[in-house]
């Protein structure tokens, strides 16, 4: 892990974030919007595998919205 090989101090002051914001990031939980597009990946993933990986974006759109699901 990077903690352990580089000072964080050192590393918020060359990356321009706070200590504390590097504490929250590292400890945190992840957002609503990550676990959304976590998700929205793996549906993905399935629909192109699901098609032996012959649809594009266009054809797993059309699939996953005919499931309800949210695409942007």
């Amino acid at each position: 892990m990077y903690r352990e090989k580089y000072p964080v101090e050192k590393m918020c002051k060359v990356l321009q974030v706070s200590r504390s914001g590097d504490y929250n990031w590292f400890n945190g939980k992840p957002s609503k919007r990550t676990l959304e597009d976590e998700q929205l990946l793996k549906a993905i993933k399935k629909e192109f595998d699901l098609s032996k990986q012959t649809y594009g974006s266009p054809k797993i759109t059309e699939a996953l919205q005919k499931k309800r699901m949210k695409c942007i």
